[in-house]
């Protein structure tokens, strides 16, 4: 069986579901499963909704709630091709149910976490009957299920964890795919063992498409996006980006680590896990074979590039890191203390630099590190990144690298301890003509 992910820009409206349905009917031989998103825009309407609700505005909030309504109505009508049917009561269901959760927001002036989880849960739930509707009008067995009752979280709303064990275990006793039967079911919610409604936090929706298929034992995951696949760079900066056809998981991992938002990693780790190929295409170019991503590669050199910008560089100088023990930990348990995670590390004999890409609690960590030696703070800096198999392996790429930035001033350099990442740190105003170099380079 096979497992298909649509996100929101793929399921916007009438027209595109129509185009998601063209690309699962040819496989219904294959026993496909297929984990929808809300339609484009949805979850931010609904935490809008809620966020208005809780401020007391409730007439705004049921304003935009009547907008979801139409918004779903229309589509309902279209792909059914009638203006009344069950699935249009259904839906009529469902926004009032979301209306009594405002109401209730209104009167406490308050959402919590569990209450909001509740709120946005219901962009998926519409989304999928709208498409399992859709499915059925063109004469496919169609089931759809709600992944609530399978994919079994913590408590920790807005972002709750996957409870493994419980949820392979639901899955496997209750969902069985068959070739001919389309399985329609929800991307990003699932809930507690009390049945309490939960998400699973942004890029949720790749993450059920890979626990439903790590479960089932799927033969492939494929995410449907907006965009031809993983390209060589970023195409705003680089307008010769080239697809690229496979990665391996820790590829495809420092890619999204460093700027490459097509997947994130955490979401598609169940299925790599097992050796589960997860494929990345385009709704709007299904002719494309897209990028494919497995456990590993056997394709070595530069794959591609990948920047992150708006970081900066803390540097800590000191004589007492001489043949000194214990001086790194006593830096880094500054940063653990302030919740501040670090990117890249270089080190000298009497000082260590570090760069970070959250501010957040950054003056008070300063604070403290000027206890441990003399600080040095650099903004407005950014990574550049060249990620390949076994990168250091080839003495002539690092020649061709630093050649190629000759004229370009560099301010930390560090292998990544998987050896397929080379990072730069770079003034951010230089980031954009680094990449567009380095990528003539390798790729031109």
């Amino acid at each position: 069986m096979i497992v298909l992910k649509f996100g929101g820009t793929s399921v916007r409206n009438a027209e595109w579901i129509n185009r998601v349905l063209d690309i699962v009917q040819p496989e219904l031989h294959r026993s496909p499963l297929l984990i929808s998103s809300a339609m484009a825009g949805v979850t931010d309407d609904l935490l809008a909704i809620a966020a208005s609700a809780e401020k007391g505005r409730g007439e705004d909030a049921l304003q935009l709630l009547e907008n979801l309504r139409t918004r779903h109505l229309t589509a309902c009508s279209e792909l059914l091709a009638c203006e009344e049917s069950s699935t249009h009561h259904e839906l009529e269901q469902l926004v009032s149910e979301v209306r009594y959760l405002i109401q209730g927001i209104s009167l406490v002036r308050e959402c919590t976490p569990r209450t909001q989880d509740a709120v946005v849960s219901f962009g998926e739930r519409m989304a999928t009957q709208l498409i399992a509707a859709a499915a059925e009008t063109r004469g496919i067995e169609t089931r759809l299920i709600d992944s609530r009752r399978f994919i079994r979280t913590d408590e920790q709303f807005t972002n709750a964890a996957c409870l493994t064990g419980p949820t392979h275990e639901l899955i496997r006793s209750g969902v069985h795919p068959e070739p001919g039967t389309l399985i329609v079911a929800q991307g990003f919610i699932g809930a507690t063992d009390d049945g309490v409604t939960s998400t699973l936090g942004r890029g949720g929706s790749d993450f059920s498409a890979t626990i439903f298929g790590a479960a089932l034992g799927a033969e492939e995951v494929q995410i449907w996006t907006d965009v031809d696949g993983i390209l060589t760079a970023d195409p705003r900066i680089v307008s010769g980006a080239r697809q690229v056809a496979s990665l391996s998981y820790s590829e495809a991992a420092e890619l999204a680590f460093f700027g490459a938002k097509v997947v994130h990693p955490f979401t598609i780790q169940p299925a790599v896990e097992l050796g589960i190929p997860v494929t990345v295409r385009n709704t709007g170019n299904p002719g494309l074979a897209g990028t494919r991503i497995q456990a590993e590669s056997e394709v070595h050199g530069v794959r591609a590039l990948a920047a992150k910008k708006g970081i900066t560089v803390i540097t800590v100088h000191s004589s007492r890191m001489l043949n000194a023990y214990g001086f790194l930990s006593r830096i880094f348990s500054v940063f653990e203390r302030f919740r501040i995670s670090v990117d890249l590390i270089a080190t000298s004999e009497v000082s260590v630099s570090m760069t970070v890409d959250n501010e957040v609690n950054l003056g008070p960590a300063i604070t403290e590190l000027q206890r441990v030696g003399m600080v040095q703070v650099e903004g407005r800096q950014a990574i550049l990144c060249l990620v390949g198999k076994n990168l250091w392996r080839d003495p002539v790429f690092v020649k061709r690298v630093f050649s190629a930035l000759a004229e370009v001033p560099l301010r930390m350099i560090s292998l990544g301890s998987s050896d397929v990442n080379l990072s730069l740190v770079l003034a951010d105003n230089n980031v954009d003509t680094a990449m567009r170099t380095l990528h003539g380079e390798f790729f031109g």
